[in-house]
């Protein structure tokens, strides 16, 4: 019996079709920056010379091996083709082989492939593109991975073809290798983690503090617990340190770049040679105003305005010449480039902030202190007043009467006629709030270096649409106790005299209030730290084929390494944030105080609004909603570029999911969901506000929040900050001196040097060289940036309805584009510019690379 199965086996594999098919496998060899690694690439030449070599094996999509656990039957070994000859250059860069494969009739099609490396070292595989597969045509592999050595895994590399299956829908040679590749995502939670491993795993922020240094470095741990919820982070595996076992311990700073990821959400070679490029110029851009200060009457103090502005003007220019010219053009290492300014700008100085450019001075107005709550870096906190006077939601029996103590008599006098109730009534009232979310801290952060209030600011909107500050009440905590309330006080706007210099030194309080929120809850929390769970559970939980994978895997891109860069030089004890933002050691301890109040589905751009008060729902306004600021840029573009996100996403998920029950049946986005609400997000497991994930609608909310946030949202908050922030007096982050009170010293210089006191106010020469270095580095588009409406490939899935979706989302952001510009030149919309003419372009899709002031990356990438 066993020789007559042989011999029909052996009938039929003569008897079977075969014909060779020709590949093309993209991929780009081990580098260091900009360079090929010459040693790797030598040792490559001598394995590839001595038979080990990389090879390529086909995976049925239709025919199973009962053998092999019904997986795909495979092909014979195929191998690249020409390695020991091919050049490819010092440059790094992707190069193309050729492979030839034996295909027959029992493979069929394709639906995966089998990398092996016997090579010595790793490369990036891009893509493989077979071509004329019998009764099939093309078919494309977009693997995106780096491949180790095959001696790194436990079991070969498999890439599934672009074809997209929901889990029931997966042909069945493929589902075995479907699900050993989540296992292999998934990791056993488990063991040292090495640069090759691939797991994506959580662990809590319990890497910020260094206990082993001293009680100066110990930081809470955030995540876990009641007091101190927090998202989670990626599991890097690190020991925990000596002292405190429930912290682990930290890389040394020039180690830095080594914090594990998984190889996969590295940044790529032209990311990391732009971020290191850029943080070099940055740098050296500190060191020529910190030699100066030397020579200067006070030492680590700007002396005028005058000597902020050198920091923007003049410095070390190459020669012009048209030798220089031409020799950088044809130099194509991008860190070089920026390092040698081709583009003949001034060496050691920094670029001009826009909000400066046109005029020096328009950063002062009060029309452009309240425009920036609309169009500047954190237009997503001001609110409409809706009771008078504003009250607290602090605990009273903990903090005592912390409601407001404006007046409306301080008021009234400023509403063209209105009293407080009738503009309240007429829905002109808005407040910036920062009161209840300092307050807490506030006493604590006051014993430091910082002395700062907590703010509320009153504005009223104008017939033209713009708004006019009306008061500005600044409150620290009582020196009793926090059970007495704050001792508060209100200042109201004055233009001359020592009445105006005490107005400028109230909005600088405000803006220093705001400048914190801003980078620690508007920046960090609300977009880098909440989405990190989501890249971790996407990859754990959703295969490459899930059609939502292919979805959301674009937005994802980066994320974890620059959160792992955060937590190793920006969030952690003694880190730039701790220096530079004015919550000092407890800025991270804040903001998992706040996250407290977050919650999945409000941030929804529709729904923030209505919570806010700034708009309400009506049919026949655009996109569903009436804003009570009409010109309210950061919203007006906004809702266009969320809508389009929504359609984009109804229009790609129903071509998949037909039914409620498909969403419930799916095993794959069940388990996601679950591993975002239980793990990622764990500690607001029990809260409400999660969808069920059982509609379909469900499905197209959640996709589109994550969506906005990863790509929208973080531009709108990010890559303004050096146009607006990078010039440190229009947004100070640090206060260092109280309000100088009358019969003071200090009052009466006040009176004498209105600039001095104003700059011994806010943040010092070295905090500003260093918020300022940083900020350009945040604010820059890399050159190999991807954004909204693009794909880095081509072929990204094969099923036609979704490619033509997103040809027809790539449209409407050019449509988008079209409308921003014209609204910025219709001179009606006096909040689009405003006094320092600045056009409001942070929604604006596309951008070129550089400080630019526009442009949405597909990600959180910086």
């Amino acid at each position: 019996m066993l020789e007559h199965n042989h011999s029909v086996k052996k009938m039929k594999t003569s008897l079977s079709t075969t014909k060779k098919i020709n590949g093309t496998v993209v991929l780009m060899k081990k580098n260091a920056l900009d360079f090929n690694d010459i040693k790797a690439g030598f040792l490559d030449r001598v394995h590839e010379f001595l038979g080990f070599r990389v090879s390529l094996r086909l995976v049925s999509s239709v025919n199973a091996d009962p053998a092999d656990e019904y997986r795909g039957k495979l092909g014979e070994p195929s191998y690249l083709e020409e390695w020991l000859i091919k050049y490819t250059g010092v440059v790094a860069g992707e190069s193309a082989f050729k492979v030839t494969i034996d295909w027959d009739e029992d493979i069929g099609v394709p639906g995966a492939v089998i990398i092996r490396n016997e090579h010595h070292s790793e490369f990036y595989l891009r893509t493989i593109t077979l071509d004329d597969v019998p009764g099939h045509g093309k078919v494309f592999f977009v693997c995106n991975s780096w491949v180790y050595p095959a001696k790194r895994y436990k079991k070969d590399r498999v890439f599934f073809s672009n074809k997209a299956y929901l889990p029931n829908e997966t042909p069945a040679p493929l589902i075995k290798h479907r699900e050993e590749e989540l296992e292999a995502l998934q990791g056993t939670g488990e063991g040292k983690l090495e640069e090759w491993d691939r797991v994506y795993d959580y662990a809590y922020y319990n890497d910020l503090g260094e206990p082993d240094k001293g009680q100066k470095y110990v930081r809470p741990v955030l995540g876990g617990s009641s007091d101190h919820p927090y998202p989670r982070r990626g599991r890097t595996s690190r020991p925990p340190t000596k002292t405190d076992p429930n912290s682990e311990s930290r890389l040394p700073l020039v180690e830095s770049l080594d914090i594990y990821v998984p190889r996969d959400e590295r940044f790529g070679y032209l990311k990391m040679n732009d971020f290191l490029a850029y943080s070099l110029k940055a740098l050296s851009q500190d060191i020529l105003p910190e030699l100066e200060s030397f020579t200067d009457n006070t030492l680590n103090e700007f002396d005028s305005l005058q000597e902020i502005l050198k920091l923007y003007e003049g410095g070390i220019k190459f020669p012009e010449n048209s030798l220089l010219s031409k020799t950088t053009e044809n130099i194509p290492l991008e860190m070089v480039k920026q390092l040698l300014h081709e583009d003949n700008k001034p060496l050691l100085k920094f670029q001009m902030p826009q909000v400066i450019k046109e005029d020096k001075s328009a950063w002062m107005t009060d029309e452009e202190f309240a425009r920036e709550m609309l169009a500047g870096l954190n237009p997503i906190i001001i609110r409409r007043l809706e009771e008078f006077p504003p009250q607290s939601k602090l605990d009273q029996t903990v903090y005592g009467n912390q409601n407001s103590s404006i007046t409306k008599e301080q008021v009234e006098d400023k509403l063209n006629g209105l009293t407080v109730y009738e503009a309240i009534k007429q829905k002109r009232l808005f407040i910036l709030d920062h009161h209840d979310s300092l307050m807490p801290y506030l006493r604590r952060i006051n014993t430091t270096s910082t002395k700062t209030y907590a703010s509320r600011t009153l504005l009223f909107l104008n017939e033209n649409g713009t708004l006019k500050p009306l008061a500005i009440e600044l409150s620290v905590p009582h020196p009793k106790g926090d059970q007495f309330g704050p001792i508060s006080k209100v200042y109201t706007p004055a233009e001359k005299g020592v009445e105006g210099s005490i107005w400028k030194l109230a909005k600088a309080y405000v803006v220093v209030n705001d400048s914190g929120s801003h980078q620690l809850i508007s920046h960090w929390l609300n977009t880098h730290a909440v989405m990190e769970p989501f890249v971790i559970a996407t990859n754990r939980q959703l295969s490459v084929l899930h059609p939502i994978y292919k979805l959301l895997q674009p937005h994802f891109r980066d994320t974890m390494n620059i959160n792992a860069f955060a937590r190793q030089i920006l969030i952690n004890a003694g880190g730039i944030f701790e220096r530079t933002v004015f919550p000092g050691k407890y800025a991270l301890e804040m903001s998992s105080s706040l996250y407290k109040n977050w919650v999945f589905t409000e941030q929804a751009l529709p729904r923030d609004l209505i919570n806010r008060g700034m708009a309400v729902k009506d049919s026949s306004y655009p996109h569903g909603y009436r804003l009570l600021i009409e010109d309210y840029p950061f919203v007006v573009d906004g809702l266009e570029i969320w809508s389009a996100i929504e359609t984009w996403v109804k229009e790609y998920c129903s071509f998949y999911y037909k039914t409620d029950n498909m969403i419930t049946e799916d095993i794959e986005l069940q388990s996601w969901w679950k591993d975002i609400r239980e793990k990622g997000h764990g500690d607001k497991k029990d809260e409400s506000g999660w969808p069920e994930m059982k509609t379909f609608d469900e499905l197209r909310e959640t996709c589109t929040i994550i969506i906005w946030v990863a790509s929208a949202l973080h531009a709108a908050i990010n890559f303004g900050q050096y146009p607006y922030a990078g010039y440190l007096p229009n947004r100070p982050t640090i206060s260092r001196h109280f309000m100088p009170e009358p019969g003071t010293p200090e009052f009466e210089e006040l009176k004498s040097k209105p600039e001095t006191v104003f700059l011994k106010t806010i943040t010092s020469k070295f905090q500003t060289l260093l918020g300022v270095s940083l900020i350009e580095i945040l604010s820059t588009h890399s050159s190999d940036e991807v954004y909204l409406g693009q794909r880095d490939t081509r072929e990204w899935t094969l099923d036609a309805a979704p490619l033509q979706a997103f040809e027809n989302f790539g449209k409407r952001l050019q449509e988008i584009e079209k409308s921003i510009m014209d609204r910025n030149t219709n001179g009606r919309w006096r909040n689009r510019v405003g006094p320092v003419k600045v056009p409001y372009t942070l929604l604006y899709p596309s951008s070129e690379s550089g400080l630019t002031g526009k442009g949405i990356p597909n990600s959180i990438s910086i």
